[in-house]
């Protein structure tokens, strides 16, 4: 597995890359690594796409420093591999944090890189509500969720994990898979888990979506449980109109596996429009 520096601090990040043709950008979610992918990258690799993975700072096989979980060394760790592997005619692909880091690299580096970005129910524009962001979630649901989550961080997950793939409707998502991503998630740095979360719902990204120009597309559960799509995509679209939303009636957070065809079909048709 490929490694580099990042330009920020120095901190030894570790990448994934393969397949050749335009490049893919892969941006995980909060908790998650590059190998939350493995159902998007063979099939867009085998429809000649080059896919490139990063594990963010204190996830996967990436250095667990004590600093840089603010989503702006986050996003610039991203400008750094796209810099280190000199990459044009980008496609960003990101899911729920991974998504927030992409519109910030995108508001501090630039669009210069990049064709087109598509992401999985995104940690934005604003998950807090405050009085200009009624839209969001009240401050006091959010700390306790916080102090939960300090206080048992494997219950937490475990807690969450059937909603998370929303199987009260039906996804064929196996007991396996639901245990298995549920210790994905508690490989990540228990330190980085909890500096990342409080970060991603403190972040106000309201103007790096509003200053999109790209296609931007979109794609959420109408059940999701971690991102609701009436805080985030819907209100991302206010802001980005030029957006594409593609709404998925039965998905929850964990789309990306209980509906991987349909996610891989709809990253593909909108690289390929």
């Amino acid at each position: 597995m490929p490694y580099f520096q990042t330009t920020t601090d120095g901190t030894t990040l570790a990448y994934e890359d393969y397949g050749t043709g335009a490049p893919i950008v892969f941006a995980a979610g909060w908790v998650l690594n590059a190998d939350m992918w493995e159902y998007q990258v063979p099939f867009l690799v085998q429809h000649g796409y080059r896919c490139i993975l990063l594990d963010r700072r204190g996830h996967g096989r990436s250095d667990r420093p004590s600093g840089g979980y603010d989503v702006d060394t986050r996003a610039d760790d991203i400008a750094a591999l796209i810099e280190h592997l000199d990459l044009t005619d980008v496609t960003l692909v990101g899911h729920s944090a991974g998504g927030a880091e992409l519109v910030r690299y995108l508001a501090r580096h630039g669009e210069r890189r990049v064709s087109r970005i598509a992401l999985l129910a995104p940690a934005i524009p604003f998950m807090t509500q405050t009085e200009d962001n009624p839209a969001g979630v009240p401050p006091e649901l959010l700390e306790a969720s916080m102090a939960e989550l300090d206080a048992d961080r494997p219950k937490w997950f475990a807690a969450r994990a059937q909603g998370y793939f929303a199987t009260h409707l039906g996804n064929n998502v196996s007991a396996a898979v639901i245990d298995f991503e549920v210790q994905r998630c508690l490989s990540a740095s228990p330190y980085a888990t909890r500096q990342v979360q409080r970060d991603l719902l403190a972040s106000d990204h309201r103007p790096d979506v509003a200053c999109l120009t790209i296609p931007f597309l979109l794609l959420h559960g109408l059940v999701d449980q971690s991102i609701p799509i009436e805080v985030s995509s819907y209100q991302a679209i206010k802001l980005a109109p030029h957006a594409v939303l593609k709404e998925y009636p039965t998905a929850g957070h964990g789309l990306y596996i209980s509906h991987a065809a349909q996610v891989n079909s709809d990253i593909l048709e909108f690289i390929e429009q």
